[in-house]
């Protein structure tokens, strides 16, 4: 699940497993193997019995006596944290009742405050080139900006956080990326606990729940690995989908319904949710999953399942597994769907001759095990100004600041120091948005 080939075409890996059953064994990565789950029931039996399949990664049996490699691309991904994927019980319990309690303070009016100058200010970037990278120069950019400013990060902070972010994504040195990620959160942690402010960080650290700073930042790993990653997939897949060919605006597609089909059929995460079943768990037609393995979930795979193809004509919302299920379930799904249906119909608004720059089927996948992720997604378009943060600001009565938005190619820097410190490195994309809009 790993090479280029499942990369460009993992329905056929899924057809192939269902043939032999609901499960079947893959591997994720170069010593690293799973059971994959693609029965839609299955799935579900799977997340729904924390009890028979449990999250923490500690039982991991292939990892604890040393067989799988410190610098598998997939341990940042599949690794212990104490936070709310890998626990089960009332620690699961505690955990996920401050993030959830701390998200629900997230109202969908502040969502659109916070994701439409982002927006604009990073389609400013390109406006004015009639062609872009949508993936690298957007969707990629858009969603590691958002939790920058709901996190309430320092400009350092949240250049770092964005670099480091990307890097564990793309699976770049994991046990460095791991470290500087870490003593970043850390800082930031100790920032909150002196000036609390009204952001996602300053809530979790006045729950309740009394986390401490190592629980604190393991949850705030976790809110950024399952909004980023996915975020970023579902807003470049859902402007594929209006862009293509096979329907989209063409057609008449609305942005929501585009949306709702990259959920079904174009899933931003594919396969995830271990699990390390408590015994060994025969799937039927003799595939068995030891005790202690990782058995992951395809949410693709299950929603390609024969026995939901009523629900996918319907476009039945409710149907799909594209956010989980169970007492893992998402607790952001209505958010995230709200922030990719802004910034979509934001760069369609901005920019309304919007069209792919080479046919469809040159587009790549991204290899990975996890993902549904195009490489690029090169648009052409009639270049306008990069006047829209400039008229944002005017309609809010802000004064616009000294410094101009730098290009894009200024921004692609050295990543910031752990500490904060900056020495001569050049400004990254946060510190220059707050250069300009410091709301």
């Amino acid at each position: 699940m790993h090479d280029a080939n499942f990369a460009a075409d993992p329905q056929a890996v899924y057809e192939q497993l269902r043939e032999q059953g609901p499960a079947g064994p893959v591997e994720l990565a170069p010593g690293v193997d799973a059971t994959l789950v693609v029965g839609y029931e299955t799935a579900l039996r799977v997340l729904q019995n924390p009890t028979s399949f449990p999250r923490d990664a500690r039982r991991w049996t292939a990892l604890n006596e040393g067989r799988v490699p410190m610098d598998s691309p997939v341990l940042p991904m599949m690794a212990y944290r104490p936070n709310a994927l890998f626990t089960d019980g009332a620690v699961h319990l505690r955990l996920r009742k401050a993030v959830t309690d701390s998200l629900a303070k997230l109202n969908i009016t502040r969502i659109r405050r916070d994701v439409e100058p982002i927006a604009d200010y990073l389609i400013d970037q390109f406006s004015e080139r009639g062609r872009a990278d949508l993936l690298a120069e957007y969707a990629k950019l858009l969603p590691l900006l958002l939790f920058n400013k709901l996190f309430g990060c320092p400009a350092e902070i949240g250049d770092t956080l964005t670099t480091e972010m990307s890097a564990m994504f793309d699976g770049k040195d994991p046990v460095r990326t791991k470290a500087r990620l870490d003593a970043c959160l850390m800082q930031l942690i100790a920032i909150k606990r002196r000036e609390p402010a009204d952001d996602v960080i300053s809530w979790l650290i006045q729950h309740p729940a009394g986390l401490t700073d190592e629980e604190l930042k393991d949850q705030l790993v976790m809110l950024m690995g399952a909004g980023i990653e996915p975020e970023r997939n579902l807003i470049g897949n859902a402007l594929l989908e209006l862009l293509s060919g096979a329907g989209g605006r063409g057609a008449g597609m609305m942005v929501e319904e585009a949306v709702d089909h990259v959920l079904w059929h174009r899933t931003p995460i594919a396969n995830y949710a271990a699990h390390y079943p408590a015994q060994d768990t025969d799937f039927g037609n003799g595939v068995i999953a030891p005790a202690g393995s990782p058995v992951l979930i395809s949410f693709a795979g299950a929603n390609s399942d024969p026995a939901l193809a009523e629900a996918r004509r319907s476009a039945g919302r409710g149907a799909h597994l594209a956010w989980g299920a169970g007492s893992h379930a998402c607790p952001a799904k209505d958010p995230a769907q709200v922030i990719a249906v802004t910034a979509v119909e934001k760069i369609l608004n901005a920019l309304p001759d919007l069209a792919l720059g080479v046919p469809e089927e040159e587009l790549q996948w991204r290899p990975g095990p996890f993902h549904r992720a195009l490489v690029s997604l090169p648009v052409a378009y009639s270049p306008t100004p990069a006047t829209r943060m400039a008229a944002a600001l005017q309609s809010r009565g802000i004064p616009q600041q000294q410094a101009a938005p730098a290009t894009s190619q200024q921004h692609h820097t050295a990543p910031a120091s752990p500490d904060g410190g900056g020495g001569g490195r050049r400004r990254g994309f946060w510190s220059s948005f707050l250069d300009i809009f410091r709301v």
